[in-house]
C-alpha cells in the first residue's frame, strides 16, 4: 500500500487505463460509468503528475468524484445517442442469387415450401404467382423466403 500511495499518479493512471481497458474490452463500452471512471483516474494523476494538485489520497478522491461528474453530465448524451445509432443493411448470402421454378400455386395466404440446402423452407409472396413461373429470392428471414417473378 506504501508503495502504491508513494506512487499515486502513476497508480491512477495505470487504475485508469484498467478501467477503460474492462470498459471496452470486456464490457464492449455498454456501460459509461468505467468509461468516465477510467478518463477522471487518468485526467487526474496526469494533473497530480505535473504538479496542478498535491498528490494526497483525499485530494484523488475528492479530484476524481468531480471529474467522473463533469465527464458524465457532459458526455452521457452524446455517447448514449452514438451507441443508438444502428446500421440497418442487408447482408449478401447464397440466398442472393436463389432462383428456381414454383412447383405450386403462389398466393399471399397460401403454405408452400421449397427444400433448399436440406432446409424446407416456407415460401411467401406480396402478389399472386402461379405455378411454373420462375422466380428469385428477394429476402429471407428465419424460416421463410420471400420471392417474386424472376425476368
Amino acid at each position: 500500500m506504501e508503495l502504491l500511495s508513494s506512487n499515486l499518479p502513476q497508480t491512477l493512471i495505470v487504475m485508469g487505463l484498467i478501467a477503460l481497458c474492462v470498459e471496452v474490452i470486456v464490457l464492449g463500452f455498454a456501460t459509461f460509468v468505467l468509461f468516465f471512471l477510467g478518463l477522471s483516474l487518468i485526467i487526474s494523476g496526469t494533473f497530480m503528475h505535473f504538479g496542478v494538485f498535491e498528490p494526497t489520497l483525499l485530494n484523488a478522491l475528492w479530484i476524481n468524484a468531480l471529474i467522473t461528474s463533469v465527464l458524465a453530465a457532459v458526455l452521457w448524451k452524446p455517447l448514449k445517442n452514438m451507441q443508438e445509432q444502428q446500421e440497418s443493411k442487408s447482408v449478401n448470402s447464397d440466398f442472393a442469387d436463389l432462383q428456381f421454378t414454383l412447383e405450386q400455386n403462389l398466393s399471399t395466404d397460401s403454405q408452400v415450401y421449397y427444400q433448399y440446402s436440406g432446409i424446407e423452407w416456407q415460401l411467401k409472396s406480396k402478389s399472386d404467382i402461379p405455378k411454373g413461373t420462375h422466380v428469385k429470392v428477394v429476402e429471407k428471414s428465419v424460416g421463410i423466403l420471400w420471392v417474386e417473378k424472376s425476368e
